[in-house]
Protein backbone atom coordinates (compact mmCIF):
# COMPACT_ATOMS: atom_id res chain seq x y z
CA UNK A 1 0.00 0.00 0.00
CA UNK A 2 1.39 3.38 -0.87
CA UNK A 3 1.69 6.40 1.71
CA UNK A 4 -0.96 8.05 0.05
CA UNK A 5 -4.02 4.95 -0.22
CA UNK A 6 -3.41 4.52 3.68
CA UNK A 7 -6.57 5.35 5.54
CA UNK A 8 -6.87 8.05 7.58
CA UNK A 9 -6.46 8.06 11.32
CA UNK A 10 -8.58 9.50 13.40
CA UNK A 11 -7.14 12.48 14.32
CA UNK A 12 -6.05 13.24 10.51
CA UNK A 13 -9.76 13.19 9.93
CA UNK A 14 -10.62 15.87 12.77
CA UNK A 15 -6.92 17.69 11.65
CA UNK A 16 -8.49 17.70 7.87
CA UNK A 17 -11.76 18.71 8.51
CA UNK A 18 -11.20 21.49 10.45
CA UNK A 19 -8.72 22.85 7.70
CA UNK A 20 -11.12 22.50 5.02
CA UNK A 21 -13.72 24.02 7.19
CA UNK A 22 -11.70 27.03 8.14
CA UNK A 23 -11.06 27.68 4.75
CA UNK A 24 -14.82 26.23 2.47
CA UNK A 25 -17.33 26.47 5.73
CA UNK A 26 -18.94 23.68 7.12
CA UNK A 27 -19.55 22.35 3.41
CA UNK A 28 -15.71 21.77 4.05
CA UNK A 29 -16.05 20.13 7.05
CA UNK A 30 -18.60 17.31 5.18
CA UNK A 31 -16.29 16.57 2.48
CA UNK A 32 -12.63 16.58 4.18
CA UNK A 33 -12.22 13.04 4.95
CA UNK A 34 -13.16 12.31 1.33
CA UNK A 35 -10.42 14.16 0.17
CA UNK A 36 -7.18 12.27 -1.17
CA UNK A 37 -4.44 14.39 0.95
CA UNK A 38 -1.06 13.39 1.48
CA UNK A 39 -0.12 12.57 4.82
CA UNK A 40 2.35 15.45 5.27
CA UNK A 41 2.87 15.69 9.14
CA UNK A 42 2.01 18.83 9.81
CA UNK A 43 -1.40 20.89 10.08
CA UNK A 44 -0.15 23.90 8.40
CA UNK A 45 0.81 21.22 5.48
CA UNK A 46 -2.66 20.22 5.16
CA UNK A 47 -3.90 23.80 5.08
CA UNK A 48 -0.86 24.39 2.27
CA UNK A 49 -2.05 21.54 0.48
CA UNK A 50 -5.76 21.98 0.12
CA UNK A 51 -5.24 25.82 -0.78
CA UNK A 52 -2.92 24.75 -3.32
CA UNK A 53 -4.74 21.68 -4.99
CA UNK A 54 -8.83 23.73 -4.64
CA UNK A 55 -10.06 21.31 -7.34
CA UNK A 56 -10.06 18.24 -5.13
CA UNK A 57 -12.96 20.05 -3.38
CA UNK A 58 -15.69 19.60 -5.79
CA UNK A 59 -14.17 16.35 -6.32
CA UNK A 60 -14.74 15.39 -2.94
CA UNK A 61 -18.38 16.83 -3.03
CA UNK A 62 -19.28 15.08 -5.83
CA UNK A 63 -17.82 11.58 -4.60
CA UNK A 64 -20.25 11.94 -0.97
CA UNK A 65 -23.29 12.78 -3.37
CA UNK A 66 -22.88 9.64 -5.10
CA UNK A 67 -22.06 7.91 -1.87
CA UNK A 68 -25.35 9.38 -0.46
CA UNK A 69 -27.50 9.07 -3.19
CA UNK A 70 -26.84 5.42 -3.37
CA UNK A 71 -27.54 5.01 0.70
CA UNK A 72 -30.77 6.52 -0.02
CA UNK A 73 -31.40 4.16 -3.61
CA UNK A 74 -30.57 1.24 -1.32
CA UNK A 75 -32.72 2.60 1.57
CA UNK A 76 -35.93 3.05 -0.69
CA UNK A 77 -35.44 -0.01 -3.06
CA UNK A 78 -37.92 -2.03 -1.57
CA UNK A 79 -40.66 0.60 -1.54
CA UNK A 80 -39.74 1.67 -5.51
CA UNK A 81 -40.02 -1.75 -6.71
CA UNK A 82 -43.44 -2.87 -5.13
CA UNK A 83 -45.38 -2.00 -8.25
CA UNK A 84 -49.15 -0.96 -7.94
CA UNK A 85 -50.90 -4.21 -8.72
CA UNK A 86 -50.81 -5.06 -12.26
CA UNK A 87 -48.20 -2.00 -13.34
CA UNK A 88 -45.94 -4.33 -14.35
CA UNK A 89 -44.47 -5.54 -18.14
CA UNK A 90 -42.55 -8.57 -18.56
CA UNK A 91 -42.92 -11.49 -16.35
CA UNK A 92 -44.76 -10.76 -13.13
CA UNK A 93 -42.85 -12.73 -10.72
CA UNK A 94 -39.35 -12.38 -12.18
CA UNK A 95 -36.49 -12.23 -9.93
CA UNK A 96 -34.89 -9.26 -12.02
CA UNK A 97 -36.29 -6.28 -11.26
CA UNK A 98 -35.89 -3.04 -13.66
CA UNK A 99 -38.27 0.00 -12.26
CA UNK A 100 -38.69 3.09 -14.69
CA UNK A 101 -40.47 6.11 -13.50
CA UNK A 102 -42.29 7.56 -16.82
CA UNK A 103 -44.61 9.92 -18.15
CA UNK A 104 -47.16 9.70 -21.25
CA UNK A 105 -46.04 13.30 -22.45
CA UNK A 106 -42.04 12.04 -22.70
CA UNK A 107 -40.95 11.75 -25.59
CA UNK A 108 -37.87 9.86 -24.45
CA UNK A 109 -40.37 7.57 -22.42
CA UNK A 110 -42.30 7.21 -25.90
CA UNK A 111 -38.22 6.43 -27.37
CA UNK A 112 -37.12 4.42 -24.98
CA UNK A 113 -40.79 1.43 -25.11
CA UNK A 114 -39.33 -0.45 -27.80
CA UNK A 115 -36.09 -1.02 -26.10
CA UNK A 116 -38.14 -2.50 -22.87
CA UNK A 117 -40.37 -4.61 -25.30
CA UNK A 118 -36.61 -6.07 -26.40
CA UNK A 119 -35.27 -6.75 -22.89
CA UNK A 120 -38.49 -8.58 -22.13
CA UNK A 121 -38.12 -11.07 -24.86
CA UNK A 122 -34.39 -11.35 -23.84
CA UNK A 123 -34.76 -11.75 -20.64
CA UNK A 124 -37.52 -14.47 -19.23
CA UNK A 125 -36.59 -13.85 -15.68
CA UNK A 126 -37.21 -9.80 -15.82
CA UNK A 127 -40.49 -7.93 -14.08
CA UNK A 128 -40.47 -4.37 -15.10
CA UNK A 129 -42.44 -1.95 -12.78
CA UNK A 130 -43.78 0.92 -14.37
CA UNK A 131 -44.11 3.88 -11.67
CA UNK A 132 -46.29 6.81 -13.22
CA UNK A 133 -44.54 10.39 -12.59
CA UNK A 134 -46.58 12.88 -14.11
CA UNK A 135 -44.74 15.88 -14.41
CA UNK A 136 -44.75 17.26 -17.96
CA UNK A 137 -48.53 18.38 -18.55
CA UNK A 138 -51.80 18.49 -16.31
CA UNK A 139 -53.33 15.95 -18.71
CA UNK A 140 -50.17 13.30 -17.66
CA UNK A 141 -51.51 12.84 -14.67
CA UNK A 142 -55.29 11.92 -16.22
CA UNK A 143 -53.07 9.69 -18.65
CA UNK A 144 -51.34 8.39 -15.24
CA UNK A 145 -54.82 7.41 -13.37
CA UNK A 146 -56.30 5.81 -16.86
CA UNK A 147 -52.92 3.50 -16.57
CA UNK A 148 -53.81 2.72 -13.02
CA UNK A 149 -57.46 1.81 -13.84
CA UNK A 150 -56.06 -0.76 -16.97
CA UNK A 151 -53.51 -2.37 -14.42
CA UNK A 152 -56.49 -2.99 -12.14
CA UNK A 153 -58.02 -4.62 -15.26
CA UNK A 154 -54.91 -6.47 -16.11
CA UNK A 155 -54.77 -4.69 -18.92
CA UNK A 156 -51.70 -2.27 -18.36
CA UNK A 157 -49.40 -3.42 -20.70
CA UNK A 158 -51.90 -2.89 -23.43
CA UNK A 159 -52.60 0.26 -22.11
CA UNK A 160 -49.24 1.73 -22.19
CA UNK A 161 -48.56 0.81 -25.61
CA UNK A 162 -51.81 2.60 -27.02
CA UNK A 163 -51.28 5.69 -25.27
CA UNK A 164 -47.59 5.82 -26.25
CA UNK A 165 -49.19 5.20 -29.72
CA UNK A 166 -51.68 7.73 -29.71
CA UNK A 167 -49.65 10.44 -28.88
CA UNK A 168 -49.48 13.17 -26.59
CA UNK A 169 -51.82 13.00 -23.09
CA UNK A 170 -55.19 14.48 -24.04
CA UNK A 171 -58.86 14.19 -23.00
CA UNK A 172 -59.30 12.05 -26.65
CA UNK A 173 -56.36 10.20 -26.50
CA UNK A 174 -56.34 8.76 -23.35
CA UNK A 175 -60.06 8.27 -24.20
CA UNK A 176 -58.89 6.20 -27.47
CA UNK A 177 -55.86 4.09 -25.80
CA UNK A 178 -58.24 2.65 -23.13
CA UNK A 179 -61.12 1.70 -26.18
CA UNK A 180 -57.75 -0.20 -27.90
CA UNK A 181 -56.94 -1.80 -24.53
CA UNK A 182 -60.22 -2.76 -24.24
CA UNK A 183 -61.32 -1.13 -21.01
CA UNK A 184 -63.99 -1.49 -19.14
CA UNK A 185 -64.81 2.29 -18.85
CA UNK A 186 -67.28 2.10 -16.03
CA UNK A 187 -64.63 -0.39 -13.66
CA UNK A 188 -62.05 2.21 -14.93
CA UNK A 189 -64.27 5.23 -13.99
CA UNK A 190 -64.46 4.09 -10.32
CA UNK A 191 -60.38 3.48 -9.78
CA UNK A 192 -59.77 6.55 -11.49
CA UNK A 193 -61.82 8.43 -8.49
CA UNK A 194 -60.38 6.39 -5.83
CA UNK A 195 -58.30 7.96 -3.36
CA UNK A 196 -55.77 4.82 -3.77
CA UNK A 197 -55.22 6.32 -7.16
CA UNK A 198 -54.26 10.11 -6.62
CA UNK A 199 -52.30 8.60 -3.69
CA UNK A 200 -50.32 6.45 -5.57
CA UNK A 201 -49.16 9.21 -8.01
CA UNK A 202 -48.22 11.45 -5.15
CA UNK A 203 -46.29 8.66 -3.64
CA UNK A 204 -44.03 8.17 -7.28
CA UNK A 205 -43.51 12.13 -6.90
CA UNK A 206 -42.59 11.61 -3.21
CA UNK A 207 -39.99 8.98 -4.63
CA UNK A 208 -38.61 10.80 -6.97
CA UNK A 209 -37.98 13.97 -4.82
CA UNK A 210 -36.27 11.62 -2.17
CA UNK A 211 -34.04 10.11 -5.07
CA UNK A 212 -33.30 13.13 -6.45
CA UNK A 213 -35.33 12.88 -9.90
CA UNK A 214 -35.19 15.22 -12.20
CA UNK A 215 -36.76 14.34 -15.64
CA UNK A 216 -38.01 10.93 -17.21
CA UNK A 217 -37.50 8.17 -17.98
CA UNK A 218 -35.31 7.29 -14.89
CA UNK A 219 -34.39 3.81 -14.22
CA UNK A 220 -33.70 1.39 -10.92
CA UNK A 221 -31.82 -1.70 -11.53
CA UNK A 222 -30.40 -3.30 -8.75
CA UNK A 223 -28.82 -0.59 -6.44
CA UNK A 224 -28.06 1.79 -9.85
CA UNK A 225 -30.32 4.91 -10.89
CA UNK A 226 -29.98 5.60 -14.34
CA UNK A 227 -31.88 8.98 -16.13
CA UNK A 228 -32.75 9.24 -20.05
CA UNK A 229 -33.26 7.65 -22.75
CA UNK A 230 -30.28 5.51 -22.71
CA UNK A 231 -30.54 2.59 -25.30
CA UNK A 232 -31.14 -1.04 -25.27
CA UNK A 233 -27.33 -1.93 -24.68
CA UNK A 234 -26.91 0.37 -21.70
CA UNK A 235 -30.30 -1.10 -20.28
CA UNK A 236 -29.22 -4.43 -20.91
CA UNK A 237 -26.03 -4.01 -19.28
CA UNK A 238 -27.79 -2.45 -16.09
CA UNK A 239 -30.13 -5.60 -16.20
CA UNK A 240 -27.46 -7.56 -16.35
CA UNK A 241 -25.78 -6.15 -13.12
CA UNK A 242 -28.59 -6.33 -11.45
CA UNK A 243 -28.73 -9.94 -12.38
CA UNK A 244 -25.55 -10.52 -10.39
Amino acid sequence: MSETSKPLSPRRVIVIAAAVAAICGPLGAMVAAYLPIPHPGTDRAVHDYILSHPEILPEAVEKLKAQDGTKQVAQLRPQIEKAWPGAVMGNPNGKVVLVEFMDFACGYCRQSLGDVDRLIGANPDLKVVLRELPILSPESADAAKMALAAAAQGKYGAFHKAMFAAGRPNADTIAAAARTAGLDPVAAAKIIADPATQAEIESNLTLARALGLNGTPSWLAGDQMLGGALGYDALAKAVAAARH
